[in-house]
């Protein structure tokens, strides 16, 4: 591969960002209740539904509940029946995502240029863009690119042409502000999966990892009104590794779409994360002298699977902290393919990341990373704006002082919880502000590091099983099992039946 070139200074930033999900939280035990219900007690299906405790993850944000009616017909809902769900359900998290962008950024919508476009849950002619357009009540002549084929790259897909988009209009003079949204609605084809499994026999994971989400970011190129930054975009990385098209994918289907997920998957992801950002780091001259190794750098990585966030902690000599928002996101909400990214930078800016950063430093430069099908792998360079903003309308941490909770409005409903319009009952909403405060309590007052916030995750991959039964060996984990029943009331790591292999992850 020829020397990368330089970025110089492209005047990039990301100026607003945003994450919304949906109104429900699925425990492992909520895929079990489908199981119970419609399919038998295969072989297969037991042991799905045992990788399915041993994930990592505590709750899948999802749109439905187990009992949506989508879910529980004779046969799994055809691919009109999900476009509906996508449309009625998945499109307003993205016009919500997209509005607190767009406020955060301070700009009206007549001064968005540009909308860059992903999702692989729904496919119609117009997209799901036109849409959240529609809805965000954009009526001039916005320049509108939908990504198809992307998967879980796809929100820094967006954000990759979104930035060759605006420094288009920078060549000729002109102010760009792009919006980047990205939206999945993936369990709605819980229903899918679980027929494979159990006519096939097969090992199939994705209906253990997959959740709902959208999110969106405001990129400006600097030209016109001046705005605050949440992270300035440096440049990026975009590669395939060859041969691997068969590896990683997600295919249509008359019942929706297809996990296509091989144990190949984490040893490939986890090769590739070096040279790439060997090559970015080259291709930036203007970095600091003290960031050169992966771990001077914050990590923001598309949590894919939690062998998917070891695997990258082996090779690049990092840590759990390093990749701290990116657990977070995966234990609270899981993959939601594309959307995912945005989630975790927006947490990443959160005080309670800042509070378990490795060695107690927050770094000033992010590396965000993701796989898609292809294999693609997509990476970019971060610079963070330390200044503290206001306004804020993403991801935000709770006020840490009775001044910050007098003088600051109440952002209750972000941070991956709802606003009171979408989140249920009172008594559900009473639940999930209790779960957060217990939460943010947790991580105020414990001695324990990130290291034992996440360790969970990394001793949950010496207990699940892959696609065709074959052990990885990148990942050595020696952490002892972590009894999270004192911190979550969740059963203790290590008491399954299911062997001791590592999951794949996207």
């Amino acid at each position: 591969m020829a020397a990368p070139s330089a970025f110089g200074e492209l005047g990039l930033s990301i100026i607003g960002l945003s994450a919304e999900y949906p109104p429900h939280s699925l425990e492992y035990t909520c895929l079990n209740t489908l199981g119970d219900r419609f399919y038998p007690d295969t072989p297969a299906m037991k042991k799905v539904l045992g990788i399915n405790r041993y994930t990592g993850i505590d709750t899948r944000s999802s749109i439905g509940t187990p009992d949506h009616p989508a879910v529980n017909k004779k046969e799994a809902p055809s691919i009109a029946e999900l476009h509906s769900i996508f449309q009625s359900d998945g499109v307003p998290l993205a016009i919500r995502a997209a509005r607190k962008a767009i406020d955060e950024a301070k700009i009206d919508t007549r001064f968005i240029t540009h909308i860059v476009a992903t999702t692989c849950t729904d496919s119609a002619n117009p997209g799901f863009d036109h849409f959240v357009a529609k809805g965000l009540g954009i009526t001039h002549g916005v320049e509108k690119v939908l990504l198809h084929g992307v998967g879980c790259s796809g929100g820094l897909a967006t954000l990759r042409t979104g930035a060759n988009l605006a420094l288009g209009h920078k060549a000729r003079g002109l102010p760009a502000r792009v919006l980047c949204v990205a939206l999945e609605v993936s369990t709605t084809m819980v229903r899918s999966e679980l027929d494979s499994i159990n006519e096939l026999q097969e090992t199939r994971i994705g209906a253990c990892l997959f959740s709902d989400c959208g999110s969106a970011v405001v990129l400006s190129n600097g030209i016109g009104e001046p705005s605050e930054p949440v992270y300035d975009l440096l440049g990026w990385d975009h590669r395939t590794i060859p041969d691997t098209e068969d590896d990683l994918g997600f295919d249509v289907d008359p019942v929706g779409w297809k996990v296509i997920l091989t144990p190949r998957v984490p040893k490939l992801t986890a090769a590739s994360i070096g040279p790439a950002f060997t090559d970015l780091k080259a291709s930036l001259p203007q970095l600091p002298p003290d960031y050169q190794k992966a771990a001077d750098f914050d990590w923001a990585m598309h949590p894919g699977g939690a062998t998917i966030l070891s695997g990258a902690e082996k090779v690049m000599d990092i840590t759990p902290e390093h990749q701290r928002a990116s657990y977070d996101t995966y234990i609270n909400h899981g993959n939601s393919s594309s959307a995912t990214i945005f989630s975790v930078m927006d947490r990443l800016r959160s005080k309670e990341m800042d509070a378990v950063a490795p060695d107690g430093r927050v770094r000033d430069y992010v590396v965000g990373c993701a796989f898609g099908p292809g294999i693609t792998v997509e990476m970019c360079m971060l610079k963070r704006n330390m200044t503290p903003r206001t306004g804020i309308t993403g991801l935000q941490t709770p006020p840490e002082t009775p001044a910050e909770t007098e003088t600051e409005p109440s952002e209750a409903g972000d941070g991956g919880e709802w606003d009171t319009e979408n989140s249920g009952s009172p008594a559900e909403r009473n639940s999930v502000s209790e779960s957060q405060d217990q939460y943010t309590k947790f991580i105020a007052e414990s001695s324990l590091s990130c290291q034992d916030i996440v360790r969970n995750v990394s001793v949950a991959a010496e207990y699940i099983t892959d696609l065709s039964q074959v052990r990885f060996s990148f990942l050595e984990s020696e952490m002892k099992p972590y009894d999270r029943a004192s911190v979550h009331g969740s059963p203790t790591w290590g008491t399954s039946g299911v062997s001791n292999e590592d999951e794949a992850g996207c």
